[in-house]
């Protein structure tokens, strides 16, 4: 199955802050595209913007598709959309193949690439790195798990939604390299909001510390795009969410202890981000974390 291009048919399910623009960036490429969110005016919505056919249900996804992408919330998400009540996974035939480019859990993901085997349906981890402008341009960083065979053919689809493809390993590698990627840039987040905290009460303008930062070894993705675009200018809204984060530092943590690493740091990253999720309460902006930390040095980060 696959249309008069010889591209193949694809679903899209998911189609939120990062999904919205994949799918049109797919739809772009000139494959026939049917799209499901779980909100039925948003599937409307977004099929009408990039000329998508609008699916009813799950099943509806299945079967009209070769390729199913998945960018939803969490494993358990994807899994009861793949294999839920009126789910994917029934609907598809056989040789289908699901890419999963939600954040999930490598230890489900390998759980759901088994049922979906037992169908003759084949699972590509492809989480995504880099935040909602890059989705919209095509230049994300994506991450692939899976066999080789089957990477290389939806590599040409998820090219049209990234700029940057890396196979790091098989079924789940993927899941666990996107965890490692956000543990890494939550910390660095954390620490270059604390040096700001530091410089300000001695006197230094956040604005320039920023800069220097930007021109010295301290410089990271945060303090490069988003201390002054989110955080100075307190505006709070990068489009990655603060309970996704807490969530990703989590199965980041849990790949630490399913393999026996001890992580004084991450352990402390994760309780201060959970901390501040506790606080700021949910339906924050991950960038938020910021005014935990200026709550706990009772200092405002001011531009």
């Amino acid at each position: 199955m696959s249309d008069q291009d010889g591209l193949p048919k694809v679903g899209f399910v998911g189609l939120g802050a990062m999904g919205a623009p994949m799918a049109k960036n797919v739809a772009a490429g000139g494959y026939a595209l049917t799209v499901l969110d779980a909100n039925a005016e948003t599937t409307q919505k977004v099929a009408a913007e990039i000329g998508a056919t609008a699916a009813g249900s799950a099943t509806d996804v299945g079967r009209t598709a070769d390729i199913v992408v998945t960018m939803l919330p969490t494993s358990g998400i994807v899994e009861s959309v793949l294999f839920g009540e009126s789910g994917v996974a029934a609907a598809l035939k056989p040789g289908s193949i699901i890419v999963d480019m939600s954040s999930g859990a490598p230890t489900q993901t390998r759980a759901i690439a088994e049922r979906l085997a037992a169908l003759n349906i084949a699972l590509v981890d492809a989480p995504v790195s880099g935040g909602v402008p890059r989705a919209r341009t095509g230049d994300l960083a994506i991450m692939l798990g899976g066999d080789a065979d089957v990477i290389e053919k939806v590599r040409p689809l998820v090219a049209r939604m990234g700029s940057s493809l890396t196979v790091v390993g098989g079924i789940g590698a993927a899941h666990a390299m996107k965890a490692l990627n956000n543990l890494v840039s939550a910390g660095g987040f954390l620490i270059g909001i604390e040096a700001l905290l530091i410089g300000s009460r001695f006197g230094l303008s956040p604005e320039t510390m920023v800069d220097v930062l930007n021109a010295s070894t301290g410089m990271n993705n945060s303090t490069q795009k988003k201390f002054k675009q989110f955080v100075l200018s307190r505006k709070f809204d990068a489009g990655f969410g603060l309970d996704l984060m807490v969530k990703d530092l989590g199965i980041a943590l849990g790949v630490a202890s399913e393999t026996d690493t001890t992580t004084p740091f991450s352990s402390l990253c994760l309780e201060l981000w959970s901390a501040a999720q506790k606080t700021l309460g949910r339906g924050q902006d991950h960038t938020a974390v910021a005014r935990f930390q200026e709550m706990i040095a009772a200092t405002e980060l001011k531009p």
